[in-house]
């Protein structure tokens, strides 16, 4: 389904984007992958990283002019990605998306829910995705980089 299509249900609303707003994006998510590997629980780096991959797709979001519609905005973001990206991710937006649940589990339910392992494989898909954002960036939209 298009991105379109997203909006004409109520999904995506149209909302041009900036170059300031796609660098300041950037910056935070570096600050967040490298926050992430800091010393603090590994629910706390989960969260972190989390929070850089969900920057990374609001990029991709933003940069292709819309912004997600009120209410549940972070699955909405997240299930985007094969829509702008290719099929190729659909795997990777569902593996994003069990991660949002996690982070919404470990953030308001209860501490102890990632372990290392969360973390490291999150941190490893971090590194791809942001090259594979970066290129779609540097392809799509080099006006923004």
């Amino acid at each position: 389904m298009s991105l379109e299509k997203w909006e004409e249900y109520g999904w995506l609303r149209a909302k041009p984007t900036s170059y300031n707003e796609i660098q300041n994006l950037l910056v935070i998510v570096n600050r967040d992958m490298e926050d992430a590997q800091g010393e603090v629980s590994t629910d706390w780096q989960f969260g972190i990283a989390y929070n850089a991959a969900l920057k990374l797709c609001t990029i991709l979001l933003r940069a292709s002019g819309y912004r997600a519609a009120s209410g549940d905005h972070h699955n909405k973001t997240i299930m985007t990605l094969p829509e702008i990206l290719g099929h190729d991710w659909r795997e990777d937006a569902e593996y994003l998306n069990s991660c949002r649940m996690k982070r919404n589990t470990l953030e308001y339910d209860y501490a102890g829910c990632a372990t290392e392992g969360d973390v490291m494989e999150l941190r490893t898909f971090l590194d791809r995705f942001r090259d594979a954002v970066l290129s779609w960036l540097d392809a799509n939209h080099p006006e923004f980089k």
